[in-house]
């Protein structure tokens, strides 16, 4: 496949490639992991069902235009995400929103510096976004690249309305102006901390739990 961004279509289907078949995403790194990380649940499957159904409700009061309503989840943490408030959004407004995943690799700018060649996950849009209400959901922002990338793929697909962002996790440490219009919980971190969210299959299933991963820190103070 090609490595450049792809035309608009005309409300078809598209796939982009592969899953990558990771199991877990951290929050816009592809750094490699610390040989020895302190692990903490940060939240569990009550609390991320509470967070989803809270910010359905919250999606409901800010739109008058329900009908207009496009969620599409940002492999792959993203996607259950979405999944999951398409249910909620149906309970507390009896609504059947247009649920897309939009792969975000070749919109990365750090693509080139990388020097690897990218891992491309599934994309799969329902219709074009054009006159929608489109809602970028993630697991974790930090930066906030993956959503200015995730912003400018979906630009593939239409001129949406407009584009509000969900993300389970915020944990600080932007580097592009981004807001995140819902979040299900502010987890303070250091740059050197991953946040990841686990599901039941690995790759796109049932929300598990939201871990921190630590370095550990020896008795000296720093980090072994």
């Amino acid at each position: 496949m090609a490595n450049h961004p792809p035309h608009r279509p005309d409300g078809a289907q598209r796939t982009s490639g592969p899953s990558n078949g990771s199991g877990t995403r951290s929050s816009e790194s592809s750094a490699p992991e610390p040989a020895s990380l302190v692990s903490q649940v940060v939240l569990d499957g009550v609390a991320i069902g509470r967070a989803l159904m809270r910010i359905a409700h919250e999606i409901v009061e800010r739109n008058e235009d329900l009908e207009s309503l496009y969620l599409v989840g940002v492999p792959n943490g993203g996607v259950p995400l979405a999944r999951r408030l398409a249910k909620n959004l149906n309970q507390v407004a009896d609504l059947e929103p247009l649920v897309g995943i939009l792969d975000t690799t070749l919109y990365r700018d750090d693509l080139i510096s990388s020097g690897k060649r990218p891992k491309l996950r599934h994309t799969e849009m329902p219709s074009a976004v054009d006159d929608r209400v489109v809602i970028l959901v993630d697991d974790v922002c930090s930066t906030g690249r993956t959503i200015r990338a995730a912003m400018d793929a979906l630009m593939d697909f239409g001129r949406p309305r407009a584009v509000q962002v969900v993300a389970l996790v915020d944990r600080g440490h932007r580097e592009l102006p981004i807001k995140i219009d819902y979040v299900g919980k502010n987890i303070p971190t250091q740059r050197a901390d991953l946040v990841k969210m686990r599901t039941e299959d690995g790759i796109q299933g049932e929300p598990l739990d939201v871990v921190l991963l630590q370095p550990e820190i020896t008795a000296g103070g720093a980090s072994r």
